[in-house]
């Protein structure tokens, strides 16, 4: 991190005494900042916030309208959890628990899924996927895919038979062209968020990646609530 960017964060943190420091010689804040480590993550923390922030800004609402139907939990909840998912991502796959447990907990949770493909054979059951949201059968394939073994064309076949899908139906609806255009959108407010795979998350003000668990999930659906937002 750059020292004149450690000094202009220091600012924010400690009031009128830290705020002093700003102006301080190099040689000072670079003491300053050796004597207290522990100052530090806080300063990375608030850097990571800034960034997620202003890029949630530049694509504004738009993350958390869904393709119609992909949406798992309450649809018109209150605590709104974005999620980049790839059905051939096992973090992914391991996250649908956390997910559940999430929705199972709190009635107000809606969960929106965007599907970003990203993998190798992962196209086509993206498609399927948003295809079953326009059955009105989202929840049920997505998960019934994620228990399958394999995302190959028997496996999307299964989970389609699961889900109750008509499956002529589905497969030419994935062909869509309103199917095209979601994933490309997926793919291009990924990159504007900065996001490096999947899953990736959106929610209170936050954006994060990984399979963080259900607890950081709860903790910024939470957030979400008490902003309103």
């Amino acid at each position: 991190m750059a020292l004149s960017g450690a000094v202009a964060l220091l600012a924010g943190f400690g009031g009128a005494a830290l705020y002093g420091m700003t102006s301080m010689g190099e040689g000072q804040t670079r003491s300053y900042l050796l004597e207290n480590p522990d100052i530090l993550p806080q300063m990375a923390e608030a850097l990571q916030q800034q960034d997620s922030e202003k890029r949630l800004a530049s694509v504004g609402d738009a993350v958390s309208q869904p393709f119609a139907g992909a949406v798992l939990g309450n649809p018109e909840g209150s605590k709104t959890l974005v999620e980049f998912s790839d059905y051939n991502c096992g973090y992914c796959r391991l996250s649908t628990g956390h997910v559940a447990a999430l929705i199972a907990a709190d009635p107000e949770v809606r969960v929106v899924v965007r599907e970003w493909p990203i993998f190798e054979g992962s196209e086509m059951p993206a498609r399927m996927a948003l295809a079953a949201a326009k059955q009105g059968k989202f929840a049920a394939f997505h998960k019934a895919l994620f228990e399958q073994d394999s995302r190959d064309n028997a496996a999307i076949i299964r989970a389609g038979e699961m889900a109750g899908l008509d499956m002529e139906r589905a497969r030419s609806d994935a062909a869509g062209q309103d199917v095209s255009v979601e994933l490309a959108n997926n793919q291009a407010i990924a990159q504007q968020l900065g996001f490096g795979g999947t899953p990736s998350w959106v929610a209170g003000g936050q954006t994060f990646e990984g399979a963080v668990g259900q607890e950081k999930l709860a903790v910024a659906l939470e957030k979400t609530s008490l902003d309103g937002a």
